[in-house]
């Protein structure tokens, strides 16, 4: 859905509701001639307004119904945004902590922390450092799939 439907469909409510008011006077100013005395004198013209009376409450019974379904159809279109804004956000804390697995691996190592000669002078002291970031970051990503956050 773009912005212009949705701006569209603003507009189409808008008219509903500027419609909607003109029925509404429309009916006050029908109620009125009813009881003028010049309709009284002709049966013809009774009817006549009885009939455009019935005719614009049936139209403000569609103005009211379409309203209402526009309404409606805007706040189900709300309703899917914001669902699919969550789903987006979901996503993004899920890579977010992923990708802080090796920002706190890397921060801990870089301490001024004295390791014992066998650690830090082992050639391949960083393979497994790197082994271990990918390990945990590939068991953090099996969670999230698991728990459907991906």
């Amino acid at each position: 859905m773009q912005n212009t439907e949705l701006l569209n469909l603003l507009k189409y409510q808008k008219s509903y509701v500027y419609f909607s008011q003109a029925l509404k006077q429309n009916e006050l100013t029908l109620v009125r001639l009813t009881r003028l005395r010049a309709f009284k004198k002709y049966e013809e013209d009774e009817d006549l307004l009885e009939d455009v009376i019935t005719e614009n409450t049936q139209a403000i019974d569609m103005t009211n119904i379409s309203s209402s379904i526009l309404a409606s159809l805007m706040d189900a279109f709300a309703s899917v945004i914001s669902n699919n804004l969550n789903v987006v956000m979901k996503i993004l804390a899920s890579v977010t902590i992923i990708m802080s697995i090796p920002n706190i691996i890397s921060g801990f190592l870089g301490m001024n922390i004295n390791f014992p000669d066998l650690i830090s002078s082992h050639p391949l002291a960083a393979v497994v450092v790197l082994s271990l970031v990918g390990v945990l970051m590939l068991i953090s990503i099996v969670l999230f799939q698991k728990w459907n956050w991906f």
